[in-house]
This record gives C-alpha cells, structure tokens and sequence, in this order.
C-alpha cells in the first residue's frame, strides 16, 4: 500500500514544475517542524552546543533545515523525471573534472559524503555525467517505503546493495569494477567506530569510507550537494585524499577517518541549515569503545 501510493505521489510530481516542489516541500517542512517535538527538541540542542549560538537563533536555523529537509522529499519523489538533458537545469558541478581523474585511475572512487543538501541528487549529479554510482542501502523500519526509494534510485541508474545480504562482497566487486562506492559519513558508528570530536564532543565516527580506501588502493573524493538560495544545488567536489601506509594499519586508517571527518565538519558548519541536526550521532560514549583489528568485513558504513 506504501510502495503504491508513493509511487504513484512520485508520478504526479513528476509532471509538476520544479517550483511547484519548492513550495509544496516548505510546506512540509514547516509542517512536520511543528508535529515531531522529540526531533525539533533534539535538533535545536544539537545546533545549539555544535555552533555555540542562542537557542532562538538554533530553531530558526533548525527550521530551516526542516524546509529542507521537506523539499528534499518533493525531490527524491521527481527523481524519474530527471534525465541527462534537463538535470542542469537544477544541478551545477563544481570540479567534476577531479572525479574524472580519480575513475581515471581505475581503482574505483570512495566518495566521502553526508546528511547534507539533497544527498540523493548528489548520486543523480555523477550518473548524468555517465559515471557509475553505487551506494550500500540501509533498510527503512518499512519495506514498502525501502522498496519504493531503492525504486527510485534505480531511476537515476543508483545500483544499490542492500544491507544485510551480500552487500560487502557487492561494494568490493563495485571498486574493482573501477565504481564510485558512497559514504554517508556521518552516522553514530557504535563501540567499533573510530571516537574523533566532531562538532565540539567525541563521536564514533564510521570507518568504511577508510578500510575500502585501503583494501583497493581506492582514491577518496569528498562530493557534497549544497541547495543554493534559488533552490537549485551545486556540488561541491573537493580535492582527492588517499590513504597513507606508514605500517600502522590502526593508526593510518584512524587519521584518514579523522581527516575525513573534519571536512565534513567544515562543510556542515559552513551550511548548517542543510544538514539533519536530529541525527543521534553522539549516541555512542567513549566509554563505550571496543577496540579490535579493523578490517572491510567488520568496518562498513551503511548508506541511508
């Protein structure tokens, strides 16, 4: 019943003008900022203690990413409608050359990512430009809703592993291909994670993004989608990080996470109205960590 209504939501936006999404998304936005108290609650603390700022000036910062947030649903639903001969239209590439040059090299692409802007459109940006995306899919508590967004990833030629089945021997088969492989990089890790500061407390930081670098001699790109004042996006494509092998495996992957996580940082804190501020991304204590041996099988990162 889910699959079939959102599918059929998605077929109707389709045949809307961007605008009109625009405005229906900051509608839902504020909508849904009023309803969910826990996450409003959350997000405003968050914000709050990250970017040192009043708790006036947090919620309505908060409600802006809100809006966001709601025009990013409208978005992922108009997903079959973009196509190589329209997408610029709502996408700029800032330096899509150095993604090139990092396929170019054939070992496939790590791309470093997060919560921000409209990740989704992020994949739809590399596959318009004929390049391949893959991602490993983290199930929704609802199938049907699960279903119908890996539905409309494939549209934008997204191929998704979904997490729980084979999906770290299909990400590895997808480097070796020579693919780009995504992270959202900004997700709680639990005990295994690296613990690094990120905006202001220790977090458990993901190391997938890291472990495969390694694994496949694989170059890391950092490619964030940023929504623009016109509610257009640009991607932002920084330069490529590698992993560097000085014999200490534990030690060389933790300061590539660490490096890693501060330009994700860097680019929440430039643009804090774009990112999920109601993540429970400190939800694991140092207290908490285990230590053990990093290797691919134990250390990958689901991507939502």
């Amino acid at each position: 019943m889910v699959y079939n209504l959102l599918m059929l939501m998605s077929w109707i936006v389709c045949r809307m003008p961007h605008s009109w999404l625009l405005s229906i998304g900051r509608w839902l936005g504020i909508m849904y900022y009023r309803l969910v108290k826990k996450q409003r609650s959350l997000a405003i603390r968050q914000m709050e203690a990250a970017l040192h700022i009043s708790h006036e000036e947090a919620a309505r910062l908060v409600r802006l990413s809100f809006i966001n947030m709601g025009r990013n649903f409208m978005e992922v639903l108009y997903m079959p409608a973009l196509n190589k001969e329209n997408f610029s239209q709502y996408i700029e590439i800032d330096h899509l050359e150095i993604m090139e040059q990092a396929l170019a090299e054939k070992h496939g692409v790590v791309v470093l990512t997060g919560h921000v802007g409209n990740w989704e459109w992020l994949s739809a940006a590399f596959t318009m430009n004929d390049m391949p995306v893959t991602a490993i899919a983290k199930p929704q508590p609802n199938m049907d809703y699960t279903n119908a967004l890996d539905e409309l990833r494939s549209r934008i030629n997204v191929e998704i592993f979904s997490r729980g089945t084979s999906e770290l021997l299909s990400a590895a088969k997808a480097l070796k291909k020579g693919k780009i492989l995504g992270f959202l990089a900004d997700q709680d890790a639990g005990p295994g994670g690296a613990f690094i500061e990120f905006l202001g407390r220790t977090a458990s930081t993901p190391m997938g993004a890291a472990v495969f670098a390694k694994k496949f001699n694989s170059p890391v790109v950092p490619a964030f989608i940023i929504r623009q004042p016109d509610g257009r996006h640009k991607v932002e494509i920084g330069e490529i990080l590698r992993y560097e092998d000085t014999g200490d495996s534990d030690k060389d992957l933790f300061d590539l996470t660490y490096r890693m996580t501060k330009i994700l940082e860097q680019k929440i804190t430039a643009n804090p109205t774009q990112w999920l501020w109601f993540q429970k991304r400190w939800n694991t204590r140092p207290e908490q960590k285990k230590v053990k041996h990093h290797t691919v099988k134990a250390e990958v990162t689901a991507h939502d």
